[in-house]
């Protein structure tokens, strides 16, 4: 009997409670990464090269949304503005603004304005604008509430969880189309009227939301 196992075997229960121990911390490691802002990147607002004040631009001055990021109904990203758009009011407002030395530079140079980008999804990661805007799906689900932000900030976290709480519930996300980039809306009969009117877009629009992983990850 003594010869049936040979000696090494004796070492393995340690090894099986060493193997344990080193698996359970990288597991609460990557837990404790993936899963809180250190990677979500929630509240990351970086400097920019021009003091861009959304909640002046669009908040106080109403500039819809899609007057800087006009490709957003019908492509797969939102473009960021070119110099041009900028100066197409900056040409007659606050036309010698050293802050806006950047700006001028690029409407003459051609060479973009290097913005800082905040919302980022990793590359493994397939999301179109155009089909979530086309949808109901306002840009302040997942942006916040931009038109308030002097600085721009990551305001949610956009983790694969964030997504699939929309994807599998989505009629208390929806909106009137021409709602969707009025961030401030809400709908006037309330919670349950909210949920009530996104269920009868979901079954009218014939909303799908893919729950596969293919859907996201291609």
């Amino acid at each position: 009997m003594s010869n049936l196992f040979p000696k090494s075997a004796n070492r393995l229960p340690l090894q099986i409670a060493i193997f344990l121990v080193v698996l359970a911390g990288v597991v609460t490691a990557g837990v404790t990464y993936y899963m809180t802002p250190a990677y979500t990147r929630v509240g990351y607002a970086p400097v920019q090269p021009v003091p861009f004040s959304h909640r002046l631009h669009a908040g106080e001055l109403g500039l819809d949304c899609r007057y800087c990021h006009s490709n957003v109904e019908h492509s797969g990203f939102a473009n960021i503005p070119t110099a041009q758009t900028c100066m197409n009011c900056h040409n007659q407002i606050k036309t010698q603004s050293p802050l806006l030395e950047v700006v001028r530079e690029s409407a003459k140079t051609g060479q973009p304005v290097p913005w800082v980008r905040i919302h980022q999804v990793p590359d493994f990661v397939y999301f179109n604008h155009a089909a979530h805007i086309e949808r109901g799906v306002s840009c302040v689900e997942c942006h916040g509430r931009v038109d308030q932000m002097d600085v721009v900030r990551h305001e949610k976290p956009l983790s694969m969880g964030f997504c699939l709480n929309c994807h599998r519930n989505p009629a208390p996300f929806i909106r009137p189309l021409n709602e969707v980039t009025n961030l401030g809306w809400t709908n006037p009969g309330g919670p349950a009227a909210q949920l009530r009117d996104g269920e009868k877009f979901v079954h009218d629009w014939k909303i799908k939301p893919p729950l596969s992983c293919s859907g996201c990850h291609r």
